[in-house]
């Protein structure tokens, strides 16, 4: 299987090196990797062209766009202007952040899901963080049947058929949810350990609290669901103020009649799926 992989990077001096030298580790290779440099200031330029002259496989793309990091709208802008560059000779096409250390055999693996489970459409492993003692421990506060957006592969036909990613918070949510809606199936592989080198939203705008909150708005997940999952939200995470800014950001979006990310009839098998999803956990 031939696959394709973009990696948007913004000031990455401190861990694009790791990142793309564990691609050129992979027992499987990609058949093109386009690292998006995105208006960085610091020397990702410069690492990107080291690797560039090392392997034919990669690509650079210069692009600008605001400073702030802010999660959905700046990754996937810069993961889309990336897929201009490819034309469409691929099984499976990969969105990979810049500070993650893939296992040797990640994509061989891939390979064996997409071809083993042909109703799968996204699939991925498991993040590990370093604690202050050098251990590395998972780190997954979403539902174990989620992918993480910093390591997402999708089939050709499940890509096509969810047109792509949207360019706002919530993508590699709203990814899965239409994914299912189309009648692919999400995977994770817990043999397939993901080394992520800067924690979780540590580099976030401070903007970013509120569009969680938001996302759910535009994803139609309704009140009563995004209640539901702002709770679930606070408690893994330890943080009882992700529930309120999560709520206002929802009350926000909605006073501000923000567009939504999906049409009605999405809207419904969304809330459905929620609806299935907390019925069984709690029986």
């Amino acid at each position: 299987m031939h696959y394709y992989v973009i990696v948007p990077a913004h000031n990455e001096e401190g861990f694009l090196s790791d990142t793309l030298n564990s691609i050129l580790r992979q027992s499987l290779q990609p058949k093109r990797v386009v690292v998006v440099n995105d208006n960085s200031t610091d020397n990702t330029e410069a690492i990107i062209d080291q690797f560039v002259t090392l392997s034919p496989i990669f690509q650079k793309l210069n692009t600008t766009s605001s400073t702030e990091h802010m999660p959905g709208s700046k990754v996937v802008n810069a993961f889309n202007k990336g897929l201009q560059l490819l034309d469409e000779d691929y099984d499976f096409i990969v969105k990979l952040d810049a500070d993650v250390i893939l296992p040797d055999n990640y994509f061989e693996k891939i390979v064996y899901i997409f071809r083993g489970q042909p109703k799968v459409g996204i699939a991925g492993g498991f993040i590990y963080e370093q604690t202050e003692d050098g251990q590395w421990k998972l780190n997954h506060p979403m539902d174990k049947n989620h992918v993480r957006g910093a390591f997402k592969a999708y089939t050709k036909k499940c890509f096509k058929a969810i047109n792509g990613l949207r360019n706002a918070m919530g993508w590699d949510t709203v990814d899965e949810l239409l994914a299912q809606y189309h009648g692919h199936e999400i995977y994770t592989d817990n043999a397939l350990k993901v080394k992520h080198l800067r924690p979780t939203g540590n580099a976030y705008n401070q903007k970013a609290k509120l569009l969680q909150g938001k996302a759910m708005y535009t994803m139609r997940y309704g009140f009563p669901i995004t209640v539901i999952a702002s709770l679930k939200m606070a408690l893994k995470q330890r943080k009882p103020q992700a529930f309120a800014d999560n709520m206002y950001g929802y009350l926000e979006a909605k006073k501000e009649k923000k567009q939504f990310l999906v049409t009605k009839a999405e809207g419904n098998f969304i809330r459905n799926l929620r609806w299935g999803n907390i019925k069984r956990k709690l029986l």
